[in-house]
């Protein structure tokens, strides 16, 4: 890989660096940075800005070394920095936080737009730049999410919903089956009556555990022991019908074994997985990365039309319950190093070397 190549060598390998300039790769951002003589400026590897003349061009490990040089940061892409600012960030804040005061009433986009002084397609592109969700979206996920609180409290169907800020009893019944898989009144009694079969096997990764429904596969986890991983299904679906089926299984097994060896994998497996519009969207452009490769956050919130999104999309990548079928493992950080990954960050690196392995 470029950017495994660049970060091992004592000094750069200024072809390689030309290549990735070339196609403004942000996966090499944080491996260097590049400096055009004839603008006294430098810039990341994937600056938006003409791409200079070959001649003009020095190429730096370190920001620091470029200032040495007597250049300047660009004011475009920011290369001094970690994070490229958001003039919004602050004011996105101000909103989110108002929206979570005021759940129980309900949204309303001309409300928001009058007590922050904005139109309501300004302060609804804004905040979307920001989050990746709309206003209207922020608000059911924050909603439902205490709508589930309270159901696992043992508050009655009823009240939970309403102190959730729901103002009827339809609404919840028509959005909550695809999210929670399930009514709420069966996700209160833990998931009575859904039929889960489950196994859990070792793997080169340590064991694993798959479950399934009778509409697809529902969860891929990985953890240190099976006691854990069974602990962990059962707080999920304490009342659920758990059923330990290897060989209802096995075809899920060896489907993932080949995954595990390297192999590329179908993307059109049925999977029953409750999420949101926008984490489908995100797992879908996941899906759509080959084996072997890599993308940065900020690639896929750019894959999924939404460029400002890249928390967002961090997030949807931790709410993953389906390792390597939905293969968060392949996003990694802006400067190349690999960041978090939900089942361990040794796992995360085993599982892209077999996969180079295989190129």
């Amino acid at each position: 890989m470029l950017e495994i190549q660049i970060h091992n060598q004592s000094t750069l390998d200024e072809e390689q660096c030309w290549n990735a300039l070339t196609t403004r790769s942000a996966q090499m951002d944080g491996a260097f940075v590049f400096a055009v003589r004839s603008t006294g400026i430098y810039c990341r590897p994937s600056c938006p800005a003409r791409r200079p003349q070959r001649e003009n061009v020095r190429f730096f490990r370190l920001p620091a070394e470029a200032v040495a040089a007597g250049f300047r940061p660009c004011l475009r892409c920011h290369p001094d920095q970690q994070q490229v600012p958001s003039p919004h960030t602050e004011l996105v804040k101000q909103i989110r936080q108002y929206i979570e005061d005021h759940l129980e009433t309900p949204l309303r986009l001309a409300n928001l737009s009058t007590q922050f002084h904005m139109s309501p397609y300004h302060l609804q592109r804004t905040f979307k730049q920001v989050t990746g969700l709309s206003p209207r979206q922020y608000t059911e996920s924050l909603r439902l999410k205490q709508f589930k609180t309270r159901l696992q409290e043992g508050e009655p169907v009823t009240s939970a919903l309403y102190n959730a800020g729901y103002q009827s009893s339809s609404s919840v019944y028509e959005r909550t089956p695809m999210q929670l898989g399930m009514t709420p009144a069966t996700y209160q009694r833990g998931g009575k009556g859904v039929r889960l079969a489950y196994t859990i096997s070792e793997s080169t990764l340590g064991n694993v555990l798959i479950a399934t429904t009778e509409r697809g596969l529902a969860a891929i986890r990985f953890g240190e022991s099976r006691q854990d991983l069974e602990a962990e299904l059962a707080r999920e679906y304490p009342q659920a019908e758990h059923t330990y089926d290897t060989e209802r299984l096995r075809p899920w097994l060896e489907h993932l074994q080949r995954a595990l060896a390297g192999q590329a994998i179908e993307t059109d497996i049925p999977l029953d997985v409750q999420a949101t519009a926008f984490q489908w969207k995100v797992w879908r452009a996941l899906q759509a990365i080959p084996a072997g490769q890599t993308r940065s956050y900020s690639e896929v919130a750019q894959a999924i039309g939404q460029p400002s999104a890249v928390r967002a999309v961090a997030q949807a990548c931790a709410a993953n319950h389906v390792a390597v079928f939905i293969p968060c493992h392949r996003v990694v950080r802006n400067n190349g190093q690999l960041g978090g990954y939900r089942w361990g960050i040794e796992r995360k690196q085993r599982l892209l070397a077999l996969e180079q392995s295989k190129l």
